[in-house]
């Protein structure tokens, strides 16, 4: 075997429609652009919110509110139910991210106070919830920020 004698899988490779080759080929004369029109001349290229010159839709809606989105804070969000079920006395990035608690490191880590804790454990996150902070501080534990 080598290079030269090297082909693809039965039925992986489609053979390519010769557009506008003649009447022969099955897509001659308007080559599958139809009529006349914007979009059978070549260049053309329609934006997809373009509507023909009539008033887009996003002009036409009115506009209300308030978008946050390029300064946006997203976190990765813990419990802490799901903290005292580790059981370990220091927590902080890298055993959550071994437990499979979060995804990624580079991305915030804010910690709830949904359920209990009993035994006094030391967090560290980027951010708290005033519920978790009371109950970690409570049980005896330890709140520190990133």
């Amino acid at each position: 075997m080598d290079l030269g004698s090297l082909s693809p899988a039965e039925g992986s490779v489609r053979k390519t429609k010769r557009i506008g080759r003649g009447n022969a080929s099955g897509w001659g004369r308007t080559a599958g652009r139809g009529m006349n029109g914007y979009k059978a001349r070549s260049g053309s290229k329609s934006k997809p919110h373009f509507e023909g010159g009539q008033t887009p839709l996003s002009r036409r809606l009115p506009k209300r509110g308030f978008s946050n989105y390029p300064f946006r804070k997203e976190f990765q969000i813990i419990n802490l139910d799901q903290l005292s079920k580790l059981e370990l006395s220091k927590i902080d990035f890298d055993i959550l991210y071994q437990k499979g608690l979060i995804n990624k490191k580079n991305i915030p880590v804010k910690i709830l106070g949904n359920g209990e804790i009993t035994s006094n454990i030391e967090v560290t996150a980027d951010a708290f919830s005033q519920s978790a902070i009371s109950k970690i501080e409570k049980s005896g534990g330890k709140v520190i920020y990133k």
